[in-house]
């Protein structure tokens, strides 16, 4: 049995039931000629997404991606240490003692993983210090990723692969020149290195472009989209609220007539009554002049490392 054939068998209510309705809504809106931008928060990349997001990029369905620093170095963190990655089974049972030994062997835990700094970190950390360091001499400046997809392009990375590279989300993006963007890079482990790195001297702080920068490129790309746009947040923070901002932006600020989104839908465990971004309702957002009464709109209140794959694996019909 399919994927999508198990989803509409025995997902029928309650967050299986949104989750079904999203799907058959999201594959009829890309069997019509859209196209899905995608946002990523939490820990998308270590927990192995790309194993569904690269098909889907390669499928050509995927107009766009917004992520957080974190998803963007942890997608080639995983690339090029997988084999030295540390699973932790029993790892509600860490005690405050144990996560000190974990940062003695410099184990950085997520959850119920663990990536080594040395074989992550360090690796990918002098072969962007050149290229800052290159750019700097050049009197260049550059969006973050742009490093990220000149590194991986190159092929230098390619003989330290320990993880299949057709499940990389990054190196998918990066063969297609996929639009990116990532606001709030610093705060990520490449971004605090790239300050570290100013700090000493070592580069230029001009050669990285800042977040308003990602902002214009995010308003050109959307004006010149050609097919109508499907927005999927996974998650909440930043990584959705900075792209679905674009719309009001250019309508309410540069007083310009840009579409809203054609169609939204949010996978998050988050509760609106906290009163945070990760949670608010897509009726909230009609308030913001980000989507219409029209616009289709789904909710799925779930763990998105369980969900999201489903999701892709239904539009793909595997």
């Amino acid at each position: 049995m399919s994927i999508r054939a198990f989803v509409d068998e025995h997902y029928r209510h309650f967050n299986a039931g949104a989750l079904a309705a999203t799907a058959r809504s999201l594959t009829d809106f890309l069997d019509n000629g859209g196209r899905l931008f995608v946002t990523l928060a939490g820990a998308m990349s270590t927990a192995e997404l790309g194993r569904s997001l690269a098909p889907m990029i390669r499928a050509g369905h995927i107009a766009g991606i917004s992520c957080t620093g974190a998803n963007l170095e942890e997608d080639v963190f995983n690339l090029v240490a997988h084999a030295s990655y540390e699973r932790i089974e029993d790892w509600r049972s860490l005690s405050a003692h144990d996560d000190a030994a974990l940062l003695q062997r410099n184990m950085n835990r997520v959850t119920d993983t663990c990536i080594p700094e040395e074989k992550a970190f360090r690796k990918v950390e002098h072969h962007m210090l050149s290229r800052w360091q290159k750019a700097g001499a050049a009197k260049e400046s550059h969006l973050p990723h742009a490093y990220f997809y000149d590194m991986l392009q190159s092929g230098v990375l390619e003989d330290d692969y320990e993880a299949d590279p057709q499940a990389s989300w990054l190196l998918a993006a990066a063969e297609v020149d996929l639009p990116l963007f990532v606001p709030g890079w610093e705060d990520s482990t490449m971004g605090n290195i790239f300050a570290a790195r100013s700090i000493e001297a070592k580069v230029e702080v001009s050669t990285i472009k800042s977040g308003v920068a990602y902002m214009i490129a995010l308003a050109e790309w959307y004006q010149e989209a050609s097919t109508p746009l499907a927005f999927l947040q996974i998650g909440g923070g930043i990584a959705g609220d900075f792209p679905i901002c674009v719309v009001p932006m250019l309508n309410q600020d540069l007083e310009r007539d840009a579409p809203l989104w054609s169609w939204f839908a949010q996978i998050s465990e988050s509760s609106p009554s906290y009163g945070g971004y990760s949670g608010a309702p897509p009726n909230e957002k009609i308030t913001w002049g980000k989507l219409s009464v029209e616009t289709p709109k789904f909710v799925i209140e779930s763990d998105a490392s369980i969900v999201a794959p489903l999701l892709f694996g239904y539009v793909l019909n595997l």
